[in-house]
């Protein structure tokens, strides 16, 4: 006879509680059950897939009926053990509730149940996924629930617990299965490698425990997915056997998108993209390393317990310079909201393109995340001194002012005699360069708000009127931050120094800008940019007298 290939999870399912990986806070708990005999007539196993919820109710169901148990485990070798795991005793009964959720079906269980088993002490029903019931069925199996016979024994199953009425909940002993370590997954895959003749090196048993997730059997079966290549199984092999980037080709990628360079990006995708690499796969790496270099930057001190344990201490660290908890933040739910769309896009390609290329530029993304993103850079570049401004032609050397500012009326030498008076000429405004070089000396002595506005023509223009320099803004918010005392007086000083002469400081609204619009564009930001908007209506708001 044919020898029939068994998939690595089936064949290595554990046989007792002392094979179960990574739950022993449940398996000792029911050995000591099995062997007391306290046991209760329903069980409730929840927890995320591949945690061995089935397979710790099929243990549970030999356990009870075993004609010979060891320490809370079952022989697996009487007549009773070998007969429940063959499906020839029909006392012990595996449903499925995601095909059979209808309440007929419940209440033929609950009709049959009644009867005392034939072949075993327990009749025993183990129901898989039992949140797919319906609301009639669960109602049905509440009433045997209630008030079941001495021989029934019903072991629940479930991924979805909140699915679970509460009625049912409080009838059962409810058991959590929490996922499995990845060191415990690796451990576990090391011992079945070396029983299956499979050449597994500790670098890739120790990706794939990361990649299943806490799902022993996820793991099983990506081992047995890589086993199929032949040869040595190692990290790279493992990468190419799988169709993932790789943790450094997402470090290169994030790094890019990091510099905002979103055509060194694309180029980076293009390559995956024609070595034929998983798009969906390349996307859920960045959010990996993204929620990685998150939760450093948010709780450095919590080890590497948080990590997905995919990037080494050193990339996380050098990746995480530049990048804000808000840019991070925007990243992920760009990414993620890139990741829904693949299901359904017919151009997966053209999703993660443009997935990118909103990445290395924020003005694309008018969420709320990517305009608190935009404004955390702003406030970083304010900080620093740093304010997107117009290009303006290069200031003069120091000490060369070749329009000196012109004299006032109090100052120009007096008529000859028997000669009349000039007429009086309004003063020629100083050239851009004399008060530039003025802003730029004046800058670094004021408080933070009002060295951004003076270095920003569109905030602020100072023009000389005789002994006055006049200091034109554009709203009431810069007027009030400029008309300080403190900010005349270091103006003032400033100019006495440079021009050698006292002038009087004064302040007034109203400028108009070079193409003749009255306070445009303030920010220095492109046409369009949402943010012109926001920071617009927060001026507004900030300069209206509010009356309750």
């Amino acid at each position: 006879m044919e020898h029939v290939y068994q998939a690595l999870y089936r064949k290595w399912r554990p046989r007792t509680f002392d094979d179960v990986v990574g739950q022993q806070h449940i398996t000792d708990t029911l050995k000591n059950q099995v062997s007391s005999g306290r046991l209760s007539h329903a069980y409730l196993f929840t927890g995320t897939r591949g945690t061995g919820k089935t397979t710790c109710a099929k243990i549970l169901a030999r356990a009870v009926n075993c004609e010979h148990p060891g320490n809370g485990n079952p022989c697996n070798a009487c007549p009773a053990c070998l007969g429940i795991e063959s499906g020839s005793i029909l006392d012990v009964t595996e449903m499925d509730a995601a095909s059979n959720n209808s309440v007929d079906n419940i209440r033929d269980l609950r009709d049959e149940a009644i009867y005392s088993p034939a072949a075993v002490k327990k009749r025993v029903y183990i129901v898989d996924e039992v949140h797919m019931l319906s609301g009639s069925a669960f109602n049905a199996l509440l009433k045997i629930l209630e008030e079941p016979p001495e021989h029934l024994m019903f072991i629940l199953a479930t991924t979805e617990l909140h699915k679970v009425p509460a009625t049912i909940l409080s009838r059962c002993q409810r058991f959590s299965f929490k996922r499995i370590r990845p060191e415990d997954i690796a451990t576990r895959l090391s011992e079945i490698a070396v029983q299956e003749q499979i050449d597994l090196t500790p670098e890739g048993s120790a990706l794939l425990a990361r990649l299943a997730d806490g799902a022993l059997r996820d793991a099983l079966s990506l081992l047995d997915q890589c086993a199929n290549l032949g040869g040595t199984i190692d990290r790279q092999a493992v990468l190419d056997a799988l169709g993932l980037a790789g943790n450094l080709q997402s470090a290169h990628l994030m790094n890019a998108v990091k510099k905002r360079n979103a055509a060194e990006a694309l180029t980076l995708l293009d390559d995956l993209y024609a070595k034929g690499k998983d798009i969906k796969a390349v996307l859920g790496e960045l959010v990996a390393l993204a929620r990685d270099l998150l939760v450093q930057k948010t709780a450095p001190k919590a080890g590497s317990t948080l990590l997905t344990g995919g990037y080494d201490a050193g990339t996380l660290q050098t990746l995480s310079k530049g990048l804000s908890a808000h840019r991070l933040v925007q990243m992920l739910n760009v990414l993620q909201e890139a990741q829904g769309k693949l299901r359904l896009s017919s151009a997966p390609r053209l999703e993660a393109e443009l997935c990118l290329i909103r990445l290395c530029d924020e003005t694309l993304d008018d969420s709320a995340e990517g305009i608190s993103a935009r404004l955390t850079r702003l406030e970083e570049q304010i900080a620093k001194g740093v304010v997107a401004a117009p290009a303006q032609p290069a200031a003069p050397e120091e000490g060369d002012w070749s329009e000196a500012p012109p004299l006032s009326d109090d100052d120009a030498p007096p008529p000859a005699e028997g000669e009349a008076p000039a007429e009086k000429a309004a003063p020629p405004a100083p050239a851009p360069d004399v008060w530039k070089k003025l802003a730029a000396a004046a800058r670094p002595a004021l408080h933070a708000p009002a060295s951004v506005y003076i270095e920003n023509p569109n905030f602020v223009k100072g023009v000389i009127e005789g002994n006055r320099l006049v200091l034109h803004v554009n709203d009431v918010s810069s007027h009030k931050v400029m008309n300080e005392p403190e900010v005349r007086q270091i103006v003032q000083q400033t100019a006495a120094r440079l021009l050698g002469r006292e002038l009087t400081v004064t302040v007034q609204v109203g400028m108009n800008d070079p193409k003749g619009d009255a306070g445009a564009n303030p920010y220095g930001l492109e046409p369009g940019d949402k943010l012109n908007e926001v920071l617009a209506m927060g001026r507004q708001l900030g300069n209206m007298d509010i009356i309750y």
